[in-house]
């Protein structure tokens, strides 16, 4: 078996408000790392991220610590309040010790049943990470579903980032690929964006959808909506692009509607009216020009967020299982704060 202090393999998984899902999804884990770790001699660890809960997913985590029927080392970070899914992945990412590290959900929409196959097909060294997507859409509102589509439609055709269509955060990835997903440093962080920009040989391996297991999501239409637009701002400058050609198209149409009327007045002398029609065009006019100005604000924010240079999140406690405790990781309990620039 391999050394206790080096896993082979580290399952990180950010959780906010998932304690109905999280013993049910432990169970799941440990049905299908059981007979891994009896065939291969491998060894895991399980890193748990509580991104600031308010249900009591803190104290779930600290059982499942405490249990000695889990075929896997148990730690868990938890944050001073709640930061998000991005800054619980990095947090996993960067506490996660093993030679490679998958990333997953907590309410079993992403199947650990399918962590064997990902393992075998990343030793066959054929590629660096092995994805999932989901091929189906079952049970979402159709409107939903299409804009999802749209989404990855766009920032496909604006940026460089190459995002696959129903792509999940389920992945497995060797420990190259996340030193490379952790060296870098940005503060707005757009996962399946950087996922596609490091590189790196991805399989992708397709799944029917599937339901929660427990509890409701906590994706609204608008927070998805939301993670979309920092997704675009995150890698493409189109929208910029695309506020420079409005004000050139406009500039293009008034000077064409100002040629007109001059030559309609010298040409038939009618004397030009129409408040209601103009009053339409600048209030058109005026429109564009705040969308743009939104559309500049957008990676001005950015930027400013960048600047500061704020950590991605603040650890309120951690801790480990018994076996993660007889070898210690060497981080050390005082190490408050992650993400800090590099």
């Amino acid at each position: 078996m391999s050394d206790v202090a080096t896993p082979d393999l580290s399952v990180v998984v950010p959780c906010y408000n998932e304690r109905e899902s999280l013993p049910a999804f432990a169970d799941e884990l440990s049905r299908v790392l059981g007979p891994m770790r009896a065939e291969k001699g491998l060894c895991f660890e399980l890193v748990l991220v509580d991104d600031g809960s308010s249900d009591g997913t803190l104290d779930v985590m600290r059982s499942l610590a405490e249990r000695d029927d889990l075929p896997c080392q148990v730690r868990w970070i938890s944050f001073s309040r709640n930061f998000g899914k991005e800054s619980a992945l990095i947090a996993g990412l960067e506490a996660a010790r093993g030679a490679c590290v998958a990333t997953m959900d907590a309410d079993l929409q992403d199947p650990p049943s399918l962590l064997p196959e990902m393992y075998d097909l990343l030793c066959a060294g054929d590629c660096d990470s092995v994805a999932t997507r989901r091929v189906t859409r079952a049970g979402e509102p159709p409107i939903r579903s299409a804009c999802a589509r749209l989404f990855y439609r766009v920032i496909n055709r604006i940026s460089d980032a190459d995002i696959v269509d129903g792509a999940r955060d389920f992945r497995l990835m060797s420990r190259p690929m996340v030193d490379a997903v952790l060296s870098l440093g940005e503060r707005n962080r757009f996962t399946k964006g950087i996922y596609g920009w490091v590189g790196f040989r991805t399989v992708w391996l397709p799944y029917e959808n599937v339901e929660r297991v427990a509890g409701e999501t906590k994706w609204s239409f608008f927070k998805l909506a939301a993670y979309a637009l920092d997704g675009i701002t995150a890698f493409s400058t189109a929208p910029l692009a695309f506020a420079s050609v409005m004000g050139i198209a406009l500039c293009l149409v008034a000077l064409a509607f100002a040629i007109f009327v001059i030559v309609r007045a010298a040409l038939f002398g009618d004397p030009v009216d129409g408040w209601p029609s103009l009053m339409t065009v600048i209030l058109l006019v005026a429109g564009v020009q705040l969308l743009c100005l939104g559309v500049i604000g957008q990676y001005l924010a950015k930027t400013y967020l960048e600047t500061k240079r704020r950590p991605l999140y603040l650890v309120r406690e951690r801790g480990e299982g018994p076996c993660a405790r007889e070898t210690g990781d060497g981080r050390g309990e005082g190490d408050a704060a992650g993400g800090a620039a590099r």
